[in-house]
Parts: structure tokens; C-alpha cells; sequence
């Protein structure tokens, strides 16, 4: 497993000790950062049958196992889709003339059932039994209860590993039954190269708009996600002539995406409503001046604070096209006025 070269220095001091390692680590930052990639870099590292000195050696059985995903010491556990009910049926098809339902990604307590049963038997290969579970902040309040029982009285020789970038919203006896490992963005010149090795040729912009996450920027170069911002950003630009209802119904199933673009272009219209340059859209510099200029202050204000509120409803299963109409709708009273 590759490591982001941010994350190196972090991995090996981690890894130095294995002895040392607690039962339970929980990584913490902002989403894009690769916490999930240090974290499988740990665990292979961990089960390797000849580590190295920065790491998994990569040529060992265990390392082709790791990598192929079936090792027989590690299990991953990430969310699933689920209806509101969280029975876990697939989502039914949408009905003509019927608005879709979003479905609501949980990790549910048969899951972490099974994962804290896996624990407890004894390793295949004589050594260590892993699990990563990401986004820890995923699961629901009855599988974070099932996970307490092995966080307090860990088996021996066990590392479960939680990648969370809201941990905050983990209960507080989850957190405080791990050591707690906080992780940042990564230095702009180490991202940019980074994005480069990656065959990105102008990153630049890619990574203003991911807030100087370099996984989400590599995401965002996506042609298809690209195509749908510039789309998004070209109705903000013209609020005034903007069909709150028309484009919420097109971007209806990509709430999550609507919020990030619209949260961002409201933090840059406020900055230049201050005389500062954007941060997230720096090459919509004139598109958003022209809209600053003339929109209310304290009403971006208070639009950018309900926002920030409305994050927490984004992995709720509300009815995406009204919730993101109602903000297209407050964004045209604002910043549309002449």
C-alpha cells in the first residue's frame, strides 16, 4: 500500500515500535488527506512477514494477500447504502413524476458484530488481527455501542484502526478509548508536485477549490465532475437570472457536491466583498467580483453560517432537490438584488 509522501514521516513513526502500537488509533483531519491510505499502510506494514525500515516490504505472501484483498488477519469496514428505516433493502426505483430519495450510507451494528467476532479469534498467521473502519463518524449510535465492548477489554495483539474527518461527531467514549492521531493538509508545494506525479499538468485551481486537499482535488479533475461545476458555478455567477427550481432538479442527486460548490463560492463572495481575493475559485476572480459588488454583506453572512448548519442534514435521507432549492432560492434573494 502506498502512502501519500506528506504522510511518510508518520507512518514510520507509527510503525518504529510495534510493540508500542495501543489496541486502537483513530486519525483525524479533513477529508483528502489520505488518512485511509496511512492507515492501510500501517496494517500491511503491521502484517508484513518482512518489514522494512519504512514499511511493508510488498513481495512477502502477506503483502500479496493484503493487496489483493483477502488477507486472512485484516478486515476493512466502510459504510454501506441504507433506506431511513436502516433495514439495509436496496433503494426502490424512482417513480416517474416522483422525487428520488437519497440513500443514507451507515456502517450498521451486524457489521461491527461480526468485526468484533472476527477479533476475537486467533490470528491465522500467528501474528496480529487488523480492521480499519472509515468514516468511523459512519456508524450509528447501536454499532458505535457494539464497538465499545472491545475498545475497553481489547483482545491481545489486535490494532483496529478509525479514519474519521468529523470526529466530533464519534461518541465521546469512542474517542476516548483510542489514541488520537490528528493529521493536516499537507504543505501546497509537496501537494502540487504530488498532483503533477500524478499527470495533473495545472493543478493549481484543482487544489484552491479542494481547500488544499490533494485526494479530493485528483477526484475533482474528474472531466465529468468538471463539466458539472462549471455548470453549477455559471448559475451562481448570474443570480439574478437564476431558476432556483430548474437547477435543482438537475443536480437533485449530487446534494453533496451542490453544498461543497455553493459553501465555497459564498466564502470566496464574502472575501472579495471584503477586497480580498477568492480562495476556492480563484479563476472566477471577475465572476464573483461582479456578483460581491453588489450583494448584501451580513445577508452572505448569516447565508454562509446556515450552510455550515445545513452540513450536518447532507447524509440525512431528506428530499435532496427541495433542500438544495431552498438554497438556491435564499442565494438569489442575496446576492441577486441589483
Amino acid at each position: 500500500m502506498t502512502v501519500q509522501p506528506w504522510n511518510r514521516d508518520l507512518l514510520i513513526r507509527l510503525g518504529r515500535d510495534r510493540d508500542a502500537l495501543p489496541h486502537a488509533l483513530l486519525l483525524h483531519g479533513p477529508a483528502g488527506i489520505g488518512k485511509r491510505d496511512l492507515g492501510l499502510a500501517l496494517i500491511q506494514w503491521l502484517l508484513c512477514e518482512h518489514p522494512e525500515a519504512a514499511g511493508a516490504c510488498g513481495r512477502c505472501d502477506a503483502c500479496n494477500w493484503f493487496e489483493k484483498g483477502n488477507h486472512p488477519d485484516f478486515r476493512a469496514l466502510e459504510p454501506g447504502e441504507t433506506d431511513d428505516d436502516e433495514t439495509g433493502e436496496s433503494a426502490k426505483p424512482v417513480e416517474k413524476g416522483k422525487s428520488a430519495k437519497r440513500s443514507l450510507p451507515l456502517i450498521k451494528i451486524e457489521a461491527v458484530r461480526a468485526l468484533t467476532d472476527y477479533l476475537q479469534l486467533s490470528a491465522h498467521r500467528g501474528g496480529w488481527r487488523t480492521a480499519l473502519i472509515q468514516p468511523a463518524e459512519y456508524m450509528n449510535a447501536a454499532a458505535a455501542n457494539a464497538l465499545l465492548k472491545t475498545l475497553e477489554e481489547p483482545p491481545p495483539r489486535v490494532l483496529m484502526v478509525l479514519v474519521s474527518h468529523q470526529p466530533g461527531r464519534l461518541p465521546a467514549t469512542v474517542r476516548s478509548r483510542c489514541r488520537k492521531i490528528g493529521i493536516g493538509y499537507p504543505p501546497g508545494v509537496v501537494a502540487l508536485d504530488w498532483m503533477r506525479e500524478q499527470g495533473i499538468e495545472k493543478p493549481e485551481s484543482l487544489l484552491a477549490e479542494a481547500g488544499g486537499a490533494p485526494l479530493t482535488a485528483l477526484a475533482n479533475a474528474d472531466p465529468e465532475h468538471a463539466r458539472m461545476r462549471e455548470i453549477f458555478l455559471d448559475h451562481l455567477a448570474n443570480p439574478a437570472a437564476l431558476d432556483a427550481c430548474a437547477l435543482a432538479r438537475e443536480y437533485r442527486m449530487s446534494l453533496t457536491e451542490s453544498w461543497g460548490w455553493l459553501t465555497r463560492w459564498i466564502h470566496d463572495l464574502i472575501r472579495q466583498r471584503l477586497a480580498t481575493l477568492p480562495r476556492y475559485f480563484p479563476n472566477r476572480h471577475a465572476h464573483g467580483a461582479r456578483v460581491a459588488a453588489t450583494a448584501d454583506l451580513a445577508g452572505l453572512l448569516d447565508f454562509q453560517r446556515e450552510l455550515t448548519q445545513a452540513g450536518r442534514w447532507l447524509r440525512h435521507p431528506l428530499n435532496g432537490q427541495l433542500l438544495l432549492e431552498s438554497w438556491l432560492i435564499r442565494y438569489a434573494e442575496i446576492a441577486g438584488k441589483p
